[in-house]
């Protein structure tokens, strides 16, 4: 038989040696995450005011790479990752300007609906205006609540329009720069302005400037209209046909480290941020989607795009993306 004192020897020196392990463990996971933060660091180009500040987000980055991980981790139909955002609260995300370009409507008059008497079987199973040669490429509004234009001229020439000068001089009414704005208001003044310039005349600089006069216009509108609200069957129609400007509620944590797939579950309805509808489509699985254009970048989303689930049970759409959308006409 083992002594007593022998076989508590044991006890004690194996639990010490599985305290050791996991202590170790842990100090590879700690800097594994420190390093993790440099690469990002430099990747993104942050740059902290002092050791303070940098330790308060190396801790808000950690949480933030643990709360993916575990997302990932569970079984869902979309993914999450690190990114731009990655050092942010989602209190502070929700703070920025990039997630509060949106101004929500108090109410306008009625507008027409050229897609009233579209028959949805008419329409086509899959749409992506990217194939079309419809849609820019994907740009990132920084810290500012820049209104995204995408036009097609009847040229079949696609030109960047000047977000900037929207921002410089569309500050009149609801839209007040890179504090954001309603984007039935842009389109009230692109028709008032008489058009837009391009951006390779009047480029983005994510920041309110003074408003450059007799710019050279690159492309202009005649109206716009609203789709029906609450009607995923009505903006399937109207994206059809072209791209749609929606609004959605981006502030939760899934927007803002959505990665890829498609977005399915809760998701609120305070409408905060802008981005353009330009397909849909289903998956192998049957998951009904849409395709959306966003504005932070390609390090964002699929590479700059998002899909969410199309036809849901909410009349107001996944994010309230039925909830305002609206469109240019030409």
């Amino acid at each position: 038989a083992i002594p007593p004192k022998v076989l508590l020897l044991a006890i004690l020196g194996c639990l010490c040696l599985c305290s050791s392990v996991l202590a170790a463990r842990e100090l590879s996971d700690d800097l594994s995450i420190v390093a993790r933060h440099e690469s990002w660091m430099a990747q993104y180009g942050r740059v902290y005011k002092d050791a303070t500040e940098k330790a308060q987000k190396f801790k808000v980055f950690k949480a933030n790479v643990e709360f993916i991980e575990s997302f990932n981790a569970e079984n869902h139909k979309f993914f999450l990752g690190v990114n731009q955002f990655a050092d942010l609260t989602n209190g502070e995300f929700k703070m920025t300007k990039a997630n509060k370009g949106y101004k929500a409507s108090l109410g306008s008059a009625p507008t027409g609906f050229r897609y009233e008497n579209v028959s949805l079987d008419a329409l086509p199973a899959t749409v992506d205006w990217r194939t079309k040669g419809a849609v820019t490429p994907i740009k990132d509004q920084g810290q500012c609540a820049a209104t995204e234009g995408i036009v097609k001229l009847k040229t079949g020439k696609l030109i960047s329009l000047s977000e900037q000068e929207l921002v410089d001089c569309d500050v009149h009414g609801v839209d007040q720069g890179c504090e954001g704005g309603l984007m039935d208001d842009a389109f009230k003044f692109i028709i008032s302005n008489g058009g837009l310039t391009g951006e390779s005349s009047y480029p983005y600089t994510a920041e309110d400037g003074k408003c450059k006069s007799g710019s050279k216009d690159a492309a202009t509108i005649k109206s716009y209209e609203d789709v029906p609200a609450n009607n995923e069957g009505a903006l399937m129609a109207a994206v059809a046909n072209q791209p749609i400007s929606v609004a959605v509620d981006g502030g939760d944590m899934m927007f803002q480290f959505y990665k890829g797939g498609v977005m399915t579950g809760s998701c609120g309805t305070d409408l905060d941020h802008g981005i353009a509808t330009i397909g849909y489509g289903k998956t192998s699985d049957g998951t009904k989607y849409w395709l959306l254009k966003n504005s932070w970048g390609t390090t964002w989303g699929e590479n700059g795009y998002l899909r969410m689930e199309k036809d849901i049970s909410d009349k107001r759409g996944m994010c309230g993306l039925a909830m305002e959308p609206s469109y240019p006409t030409a």
